[in-house]
């Protein structure tokens, strides 16, 4: 919390107002507003000052209302004429350069309201402030009113977010606690992420939110003994408390994320600083320039199935051997499928290419609906066998599950297949199993103090901790059995629809032929 107001760093260069948003700095002793860059509109500026003639000469004149009204024309009147150069959301983007410029008109309005009344945090002024000019609906009504000859635009910014602040904080309309109540996860996620904090703190206080907001909303928003004539009151410290145990309690069930079952007990002091950080995070983030799926918290990993018939595997930024892993998996089926015999490419040509069932194959060749099966099953193993070939998993597995546990057990890559099933398997062992994994490669105890934390002996415990591995090697291995056979089956559908297709084709050009 703000208990006095902080200082605005002055920015160096006028089109700096045009892509920059302020968040508080707390790496310093005296807190400050600090400007940092939304890259998307930096570069749109970026754009237009070598594509764009008129907006380049308003740059070099210093010309503050003329960028201005330079903006305000193409979000209000689609103006000037697009250019093939521009991008297809300019109107859009256009707005989003005002809304920053109006960034410092929030400081400005929020400082006057604070200094005249500083019974309320002055974070709460300025938010309500940003909450306008970052609201769709709104924000273009304001700016629609604004004549250009009656003053700047900034100025008339500032006194309409200034009576705004007023106006809300006159009726109680805002509460930080109604903030950290509102926003999604989505949101919460993306604000935590941009404020610095990094897994596995992030699925924590979003699991410790859910339990506070339901303590709260009982004990405050619904219970009218406590309300007092206000909505969102304060929590007291029992809310917390109360708050704690429901996250103590449920953090070891299925429901709970990885990152909080394998983290400690919180106390209700901890859970109210996570909230408190939370809301702080929230107050610092732009709520309508950010991208409608963040690039940090999208997953790295997606499956595509190309339009020539191969799978490839789709890994951002992936190193050059795992590209060379999928470019010799491919390889490696094409040459299992080449080796097969006759009957076997004709049976996987009719339930792949074709779509027929087992039946329909069975009756074909005079067998039994089992014995096809059977045909397709050892088809499958051995095309299963030649992928394991490349990484032999028997012999890597138990290195990769030492690693794990010791480097990400408790910030795992979802992103990573493996890591995802690591993270499903611990969930499937005994709560004793899962309360070890905590204790020695979360809580990063040594053996001899688990041995006394749990009352038993060092040998039983070295013993407990090898079958657990064990335990999760087992399943990773046949977790792996899993994938890979989902892989194959969506990859052996499209080489033999692929192959049909052909044939089509073919087929046809023989029969316009002829």
């Amino acid at each position: 919390m703000l208990n006095r107001l902080p200082i605005l760093s002055s920015l160096k260069h006028l089109v700096h107002r045009f892509y920059m948003y302020m968040t508080v700095d707390n790496s310093i002793s005296t807190r400050a507003i600090q400007w940092k860059p939304e890259l998307h509109l930096q570069r749109n500026i970026d754009l237009y000052k070598t594509q764009h003639d008129q907006f380049a000469a308003l740059l070099n004149q210093q010309s503050e209302q003329g960028l201005v009204q330079f903006w305000l024309d193409m979000a209000l009147s689609n103006l000037p004429s697009k250019y093939n150069w521009e991008p297809e959301n300019r109107t859009q983007k256009a707005w989003e350069h005002l809304s920053l410029y109006c960034e410092e008109s929030c400081y400005r309005a929020a400082s006057q309201v604070w200094k005249e009344k500083q019974s309320k945090c002055w974070e709460e002024y300025i938010f309500s402030a940003r909450c306008l000019i970052y609201d769709p609906v709104k924000f273009p009504k304001i700016l629609a009113k604004y004549d250009p000859s009656i003053s700047p635009l900034y100025a008339y910014i500032t006194e309409v977010l200034r009576k705004t602040i007023k106006d809300e904080a006159a009726l109680a309309k805002f509460s930080q606690w109604r903030l950290l109540c509102k926003k999604s996860n989505k949101e919460l996620k993306e604000a935590l992420i941009r404020y610095g904090i990094r897994e596995p703190e992030v699925s924590r206080f979003l699991f410790a939110r859910k339990y506070f907001k339901q303590v709260y909303q009982f004990n405050k928003i619904q219970n009218p003994e406590t309300r007092s004539g206000r909505r969102w009151i304060e929590p007291d410290s029992n809310d917390f408390q109360e708050s704690q145990l429901y996250y103590n309690a449920e953090k070891l069930l299925a429901i709970a994320p990885h990152q909080v079952a394998v983290g400690k007990d919180v106390t209700g002091e901890q859970l109210q600083r996570w909230m408190e950080t939370c809301i702080t995070a929230l107050r610092n983030y732009p709520q309508s320039i950010v991208p409608s799926i963040s690039l940090e918290v999208m997953g790295a990993v997606s499956y595509t199935i190309e339009s020539d018939g191969g799978f490839h595997l789709e890994i951002e930024d992936s190193p050059p051997e795992q590209e060379r892993l999928c470019q010799q998996m491919e390889a490696v089926l094409q040459h299992e499928l080449l080796a097969l015999n006759e009957e076997q490419k004709e049976i996987l040509y009719l339930y792949y290419g074709l779509g027929w069932n087992q039946k329909q194959i069975a009756a074909k060749f005079a067998v039994t609906q089992g014995a096809i099966a059977r045909r397709l099953q050892t088809i499958e193993r051995r095309l299963i066998n030649g992928v394991y070939s490349l990484k032999q998993p028997s012999q890597w597995v138990t290195g990769y599950v030492t690693r794990w546990l010791k480097y990400s057990y408790e910030t795992p890559d979802y992103s990573d297949l493996i890591h995802a099933a690591l993270v499903t398997a611990v969930k499937l062992l005994k709560t004793q199993s899962q309360n070890l994994l905590r204790l020695h490669y979360a809580e990063k105890l040594d053996i001899n103090t688990i041995s006394n934390q749990l009352d038993l002996p060092v040998d039983i415990v070295n013993e407990l901790l090898y079958q657990t591995n064990y335990e999760l090697e087992t399943a990773l291995l046949k977790e792996l059995d899993i994938m890979i056979k989902k892989v194959l089956s969506i990859w052996l559908n499209k080489q033999y629809k692929h192959l049909e297709k052909c044939n089509f084709k073919l087929h046809f050009k023989d029969l316009i032929l002829t």
